[in-house]
């Protein structure tokens, strides 16, 4: 049975933040609110969480849309093979926001991880919680949507008390955040010669 547990949204609560990031680092899976909608994640590194998700999505890891969540716009170079600096105007006016931004993945992310195509998608939401969980677990988290590959997004729970009565059995913890009633992230590929929006989510590119 998962845990539920409430933090605010502004200033949550370090001692809950601790203990959080310890079930992560042990392999755990969790549901957070984000800047658009809750999402489902694990530490990066565990290759057992992230076959966890992998279940409980329906999918081969490969083939899923997963994406890391950093902190800190210094940090996608670890992830992600050199860009220009067209890319990284764009990705600074935008980010913090409600943005995945496909990039080419260099060899630092996690074999199983890689799919097809070798790319990455970059996270980092405006929220607080999200920024406070990846600090203090020193690396990306993984995330994507809580529904299956084949359920449509006008489906997706909004309340936390909800979700953790669906999702209960299959993660560790559900934080609670509030309702979240969003859009998806708009979905940005960088890996041509020009920007393409594949999904045009909640945010607004600005260039």
């Amino acid at each position: 049975m998962s845990e539920l547990i409430k933090l605010h949204h502004q200033n949550p609560e370090k001692r809950k933040i601790k203990h959080i990031v310890d079930i992560l680092k042990n392999g755990g899976v969790i549901i957070y609110p984000t800047d658009t909608l809750y999402g489902l994640g694990c530490d990066i590194t565990n290759s057992k969480a992230v076959e966890k998700i992998a279940r409980i999505k329906g999918v081969d890891p490969k083939k899923a849309n997963f994406s890391f969540i950093i902190e800190d716009l210094t940090h996608i170079n670890d992830y992600a093979k050199p860009f220009d600096n067209k890319v990284f105007k764009v990705l600074k006016k935008n980010l913090p926001g409600a943005f995945t931004f496909i990039l080419n993945a260099n060899n630092s992310v996690p074999r199983m991880l890689k799919n097809n195509k070798k790319t990455v998608g970059i996270r980092m939401p405006d929220s607080i919680i999200v920024n406070e969980i990846v600090r203090n677990l020193g690396n990306p988290l993984m995330s994507t949507s809580i529904l299956k590959i084949d359920e449509e997004m006008d489906l997706y729970p909004s309340d936390p008390y909800e979700i953790y009565e669906e999702y209960k059995h299959l993660v560790d913890i559900v934080i609670d955040g509030g309702i979240v009633i969003g859009e998806p992230s708009t979905i940005v590929d960088c890996t041509g010669s020009d920007f393409e929006i594949i999904r045009q989510g909640k945010g607004e590119l600005i260039y």
